[in-house]
């Protein structure tokens, strides 16, 4: 059910009910912390990792064959070490645990590895990660311990995708994906799934990393913030994500404790190619109208840092500090006015009897991004330029991303192959093409050497900022509340991707510990 209070209101209400000092019991009552309830905005639609579920690696059902430490270093999962590049960096070695057993019982092996690439490979199988892995040309088993991966031409950011789940060849096998068990490796097994409502995990008591002392996880699943923050407040969770502006409520509270991760969470509008925001002088002038510093500052609390690029400065390595561009109302007022985009008497811009107005979509119930859409076209607005507002269901965005602008959101901390390139190269779902961002993209992506990527990327961000495919407003950060009944909190920057299946406070929940 949607709040029926404002969410003014409610950070009113939960602010005074802060101030209380109370401890609420943990959700289940459990006295011994064995069991924790989390709250989730969004419920997976698959649990198949060939078909999306934990695709940045943490996802509690599997393992990958390496993980990603809190610093955003890879270090050895289902891998006994590192994967070991050839010399011309087309093909990656992996030798294997011989540890490790699936939760069905069975032992994982390289067979399993090389089950579950050449299913993700294989185009008849539909599996939808296969794009993420755009030069995997292959894997084979050289022994009973090691695989080899062979790729089409070198990149660098390739063990950083090796978080990739690994299923057992025995479920693979003349089984389609979408009926494929959710049988891992990982710390946690499935017990239950109430579509719509929760999932229930229990601890694998045979997992080589020892069994979690947080024996049984129950996540709800929760879509609105408003309700969210209520059903929190009611002791119901014992954590969740929350806008700033709710979390903020928590802040006081017996028991409780309001957490900030920076994150490389890049919010945006995407600029779809066509006669008004396909117009390089319209984006270059909406880039100039945007005060992403007023935005981050009064709209998000200072809950993030503003950004010009798809290259956030939670990549400090890749980061051009002067790839910026200045908030210049005058400088945008002249760009449309010198691009024929003339003011009529209502003060909105037309140019040839084409309005300066367009459609920005944003997903319901995501109060951030709703803000964000509201303050953007009040941005807009001052220079002339009409944004509809249009708050949607995902399956009603997606098929008109090519058509429509987005409330844009994505990113990852690990390489910054991962961030620009699905966003920036040709073939992107909004439709912008530049050939020397193309060059440079394809000049990072296969560059080993971690000096020259550096400098391939940050040509690529000054490159950008002559002709942007999107106006990059920040990268947000993510507050949630965390009950205190137990310690090994470890904080980390966060992919796009987070709550409490995957990042956020609970990217390490098998390493808690109750107080």
């Amino acid at each position: 059910m949607r709040s029926l209070l404002p969410p003014l209101v409610l950070v009113a209400v939960l602010a005074t009910a802060g101030c209380t000092g109370s401890t609420t019991p943990s959700a289940e009552g459990t006295a011994d912390g064995s069991s924790i309830v989390l709250a989730d905005a969004t419920e997976p639609t698959t649990l198949n990792p060939l078909l999306g579920y934990g695709r940045d690696g943490v996802s509690k059902l599997y393992d990958g064959l390496v993980e990603h430490r809190a610093d955003r270093t890879l270090r050895p999962r289902l891998a006994a070490d590192l994967p070991q590049p050839s010399a011309d960096g087309l093909t990656w070695t992996v030798r294997l645990r011989d540890d490790v057993k699936f939760t069905d019982g069975t032992t994982f092996g390289p067979e399993d590895v090389v089950a579950t690439y050449r299913a993700l490979l294989d185009p008849a199988l539909g599996a939808t990660e296969r794009s993420a892995f755009p030069v995997l040309t292959g894997v084979e088993q050289l022994d009973v311990h090691t695989v080899r991966f062979a790729l089409a031409k070198p990149w660098a950011a390739f063990p950083h995708q090796l978080v990739l789940g690994v299923l057992p060849s025995e479920a693979l096998a003349g089984v389609a994906l979408k009926d494929v068990k959710p049988i891992g490796t990982g710390p946690y097994k499935l017990a239950d799934w109430r579509k719509g409502d929760r999932m229930v995990l229990e601890s694998n008591p045979a997992h080589f990393g020892g069994e979690p002392k947080i024996r049984k996880l129950t996540v709800v699943f929760v879509a609105d913030d408003n309700t969210r923050a209520q059903r929190l407040q009611a002791g119901e969770f014992d954590g969740a994500e929350l806008p700033p502006r709710l979390a903020s409520g928590f802040t006081g509270t017996g028991g409780m404790r309001v957490v900030t991760h920076r994150s490389t969470d890049l919010r945006g509008i995407t600029l779809p190619a066509g006669p008004v925001t396909g117009d390089p002088a319209l984006r270059m002038a909406l880039n100039h109208a945007v005060n992403r510093k007023g935005i981050v500052d009064n709209l998000l609390g200072g809950k993030g840092s503003p950004a010009s690029t798809p290259i956030p400065d939670t990549l400090p390595e890749y980061y051009d500090p002067t790839a910026v561009f200045p908030y210049d109302k005058a400088q945008a007022e002249l760009l449309l006015d010198q691009a024929g985009w003339v003011r009529g008497a209502d003060g909105l811009r037309a140019r040839d009897g084409v309005p300066a107005r367009f459609t920005l979509m944003f997903p319901t119930g995501d109060v951030v991004r709703a803000d964000l859409a509201t303050a953007f076209a009040a941005e807009a607005k001052a220079v002339g330029v009409d944004v509809q507002l249009a708050g949607l269901s995902w399956e009603a965005i997606t098929p008109r991303l090519g058509a429509d602008a987005l409330l844009y959101g994505g990113g990852s901390p690990f390489d910054p192959d991962l961030t620009t390139y699905p966003a920036l190269h040709t073939g992107n779902p909004w439709g912008y093409t530049n050939p020397q961002v193309d060059a440079l993209l394809d000049t990072g992506r296969t560059l080993l050497d971690p000096a020259q990527r550096a400098a391939a990327y940050r040509q690529l961000q000054r490159v950008y900022l002559a002709a942007p495919a999107m106006v990059v407003v920040a990268a947000v950060q993510h507050t949630y509340v965390v009950r205190e009944n137990w310690t090994g909190y470890q904080e980390v920057v966060d992919p796009y991707t987070h709550g409490a299946l995957s990042w956020g406070p609970w990217w390490n929940l098998e390493l808690w510990t109750p107080r």
